[in-house]
């Protein structure tokens, strides 16, 4: 386990997320990215979570609809991880898994590429 306050985690996942290719990060419509301590259930086990509506199962969306949120949960990466390096890849892998949610791809296939 390592140690590192919200304001320190926070920037480290923006950093992550700058990384991550723009044709990644380009098609995310009305998504905002919320960096929580934990979960509400107080566990240690969810590293990330995308709340929201996948574009697969999008109908009527837009205007006035509240935006999606992906949530990366601090205390569980740090909990995860023995070095700053281990680290960013979890939270690199936790961005990935919760935008391919948005773009509608699930834990089976997220697994069968290796992202889960």
């Amino acid at each position: 386990m390592i140690d590192l306050d919200a304001t320190a985690f926070e920037a480290l996942v923006i950093e992550e997320l700058d990384l991550l290719p723009d044709d990644m990060v380009d098609g995310l419509d009305n998504v905002v990215f919320v960096v929580e301590d934990r979960p509400e259930d107080g566990s240690l086990d969810l590293l990330g979570l995308y709340d929201g509506l996948a574009l697969t199962e999008r109908e009527r969306y837009g205007l006035g609809d509240l935006p999606d949120r992906i949530i990366v949960y601090r205390e569980p990466h740090l909990q995860a991880v023995d070095s700053l390096a281990e680290l960013r890849d979890e939270v690199h892998t936790t961005l990935v898994h919760e935008i391919a949610h948005f773009y509608g791809i699930d834990d089976e296939r997220l697994h069968e590429l290796g992202w889960a």
